[in-house]
């Protein structure tokens, strides 16, 4: 975890903590419950919580099996575990508490960073909020084309990937850092740290070389994942490696022809930093 913050709803606190590698922001699930049922009791609100978790798991909801937990700052000052949820989790479980303050703070987590909570109901929003700060922002319609051509990439190797036993998040990152590091021969963290970036989308900060050779890689790395009917994690591993070493393979030869390097710390950051990116 690279950073942490209090973000306020109402007046009330609302502990979330930053995962740099996933690029994901967790939430206190607990704190979000004190603020949907407006209990200022941090006990009440936990035993309310738990209540909830329970009957949710004997319902065989996916909102339990999705929350994490993590050390976040407790009343007394002391660092305790406690249970937290990304955005979309966030979303499905304030539908389980009937409170007035549902639609209010599902509009709050919106403002705060995540308009994804809107475009899951409309996903072209998120392609037209993209292409519109990119072409603001100076991008080529040759470079916008090929980053939205390689998100499409993407996506689909991460339903193949939900559909055979691959959870969303850090098993996705994992997978991820195998292709990456396979063909570029870094992780993504160290990529990341060439560009001089920290908490940015990379692929908002590839060159056309690198989106297509990210692109490449995943689409090999799906294409093998499907020919060979590639299911859970160890599995998905081996594609992905498999995958990423047919890029590196391009990678060299056309580095070799050209005598450039694909790997560039080249990077946007001159630039007004996109209010909206799109996820990897």
């Amino acid at each position: 975890m690279e950073r942490t913050s209090i973000a306020l709803f109402e007046g009330k606190r609302i502990r979330r903590e930053y995962d740099e590698e996933t690029e994901t922001w967790w939430f206190s699930v607990v704190d979000v419950i004190a603020a949907l049922i407006d209990q200022p009791d941090f006990q009440a609100a936990r035993n309310y919580w738990k209540v909830l978790k329970n009957r949710l798991g004997k319902e065989g909801s996916e909102v339990v099996t999705k929350c994490n937990q993590l050390k976040m700052v407790a009343e007394d000052g002391k660092m305790r575990f406690t249970d937290v949820a990304d955005p979309e989790t966030l979303l499905r479980l304030i539908q389980s508490v009937p409170s007035p303050k549902a639609e209010p703070i599902k509009l709050w987590l919106a403002k705060v960073g995540y308009e994804r909570m809107q475009e899951m109901a409309d996903p072209a929003r998120s392609l037209d909020r993209a292409r519109e700060t990119w072409q603001k922002h100076g991008r080529s319609e040759k470079w916008i084309q090929q980053r939205m051509m390689g998100q499409e990439t993407r996506n689909k190797l991460t339903d193949y990937w939900k559909d055979h036993d691959i959870k969303d998040g850090q098993e996705f990152a994992i997978l991820t850092n195998i292709i990456h590091s396979e063909w570029a021969g870094i992780s993504v963290q160290d990529h990341k740290k060439i560009k001089g970036l920290k908490t940015q989308n990379l692929r908002d900060h590839m060159s056309e070389a690198e989106l297509i050779f990210t692109a490449l890689a995943e689409m090999s790395t799906r294409q093998i994942a499907e020919a060979e009917k590639a299911q859970g994690m160890i599995e998905n591993k081996v594609a992905s490696k498999k995958g990423g070493g047919i890029a590196k393979k391009a990678k060299l030869e056309l580095e070799a022809r050209t005598g450039k390097k694909i790997i560039t710390k080249d990077n946007y950051l001159s630039a007004k930093t996109p209010r909206k990116q799109l996820r990897p």
